[in-house]
């Protein structure tokens, strides 16, 4: 019977360690580059920075073709998590409208903790389909409460 009643002691121990885990230090944190078969250039842009922890927020996804067309008819899938904990988003983040000049509004968007976050994207339009993995570590700032993540993209950040 006690050995029924001490076996989560150890899982949630393990899973407190996974938790600790650091990021690979060879991720891509650029937040424009092409997709995996190099039909589209896609730039995401984060509301803010610092982003904020437990809020949810609106990103905008600018999708051009390899030559800088801006593409208007996109339809965009968005996925993702945390590889490190094997979890999703706690939200269902969607795109819900075109912006024009081929930017896409993402909403949302939750991060409910640190840690690196994969952001992925399946993109369709008359080009053809297209996938693209963006990763995002949301690190913990030196001011208490505060939350910051490294990389930001303000050139779409520029245009509102």
């Amino acid at each position: 019977m006690l050995k029924k009643l001490y076996w989560p002691i150890p899982a949630i121990a393990l899973a407190s360690l996974v938790g600790c885990m650091t990021p690979p230090t060879d991720l891509n944190l650029s937040l424009t580059r092409p997709t995996d078969e190099k039909l589209y250039v896609v730039e995401l842009a984060p509301p803010s920075s610092p982003i904020e922890i437990n809020k949810i927020h609106s990103w905008k996804i600018k999708v051009s073709s390899p030559t800088g067309t801006a593409v208007s008819d996109a339809k965009i899938l968005i996925g993702g998590g945390m590889p490190q904990h094997g979890h999703g988003f706690p939200t269902k983040p969607r795109v819900t409208r075109a912006l024009g000049d081929g930017t896409y509004l993402l909403e949302g968007m939750k991060f409910s903790m640190t840690g690196w976050w994969e952001i992925k994207l399946d993109i369709q339009s008359s080009l053809g389909a297209d996938a693209i993995t963006f990763n995002k570590v949301i690190e913990q700032s030196t001011s208490a409460g505060d939350f910051a993540a490294p990389s930001t993209n303000a050139s779409l950040q520029a245009r509102e």
